[in-house]
């Protein structure tokens, strides 16, 4: 519970409306009311909990942390600034994007699908400490035909030639065929590591999609480049509550 009061700036800069000299111009504007009251003093101090604030007639809505899932496409790159490519952070609406977010973890530029955008970051240390082993599920389509061998191999964990390794995975069959159809399940986050492992068994990643982090699963009516915020049920399966 937000019991405690906040600068009426603050707040707005934490939600998103802008920096601190941007909120504070719309406050002298005379655009945001608090309990119906017109507000004109950036350090205005209210509590929260006990409040109802409209800027240019729209509710402005506290929260401490925010959560939101993106099925991130491909041609993106994972991450919060870049001069020559488009991050996930530019696909998001301008107020959201203002609200120091991170992505939990990341995905290549060519890979698409399940990404976590939070500014939480115990929940971030979480999901991605080494201790942890929180399980990330891929569907992949490899060169190659795949063999009970290969799911064997990955099942007792591999060994590159540079003296990389990684932890036991699933490697689940769906279609061997020239073009294979898989489903990996790994452990950890190394870089490149799906295409990596494949490449150790012959196979070249020619498309991959994360479709699953820990217990949550990529929603089917997300599109491509979409995002919205997590549902309170999709957090707790995310924090592993349920």
């Amino acid at each position: 519970m937000q019991t405690s009061k906040i600068r009426l700036d603050k707040f707005l800069v934490h939600i998103g409306y802008g920096s601190r000299s941007e909120v504070q111009k719309i406050i002298k504007q005379k655009r945001v009311t608090v309990n119906s009251q017109i507000i004109s003093k950036p350090e205005h101090s209210f509590v929260i909990n006990d409040s109802n604030v409209y800027v240019d007639g729209k509710e402005a809505v506290y929260s401490e942390f925010y959560y939101y899932i993106l099925n991130k496409p491909q041609g993106v790159i994972t991450a919060t600034e870049d001069n020559r490519h488009q991050t996930v952070l530019d696909l998001l609406d301008p107020i959201d994007k203002r609200k120091s977010l991170a992505p939990v973890g990341r995905l290549d530029k060519d890979t698409e699908g399940l990404l976590i955008l939070t500014n939480d970051g115990k929940l971030t240390h979480e999901l991605l400490s080494p201790k942890k082993h929180v399980n990330k599920v891929y569907y992949a389509k490899l060169s190659g035909q795949v063999t009970p061998d290969d799911v064997l191999k990955f099942a007792t964990g591999i060994e590159l030639s540079d003296g990389t390794k990684y932890r036991p995975a699933k490697l689940e069959i769906i279609r061997a065929s020239d073009t294979s159809e898989v489903f990996v399940t790994i452990s950890e986050g190394k870089f490149h590591q799906v295409k990596r492992m494949a490449l150790s068994i012959g196979k070249e990643v020619i498309y991959l999609k994360r479709i699953k982090m820990g217990n949550l699963l990529l929603p089917e009516d997300l599109q491509l480049g979409a995002y919205r915020s997590l549902t309170s049920q999709e957090l707790k399966k995310l924090k592993g509550e349920e």
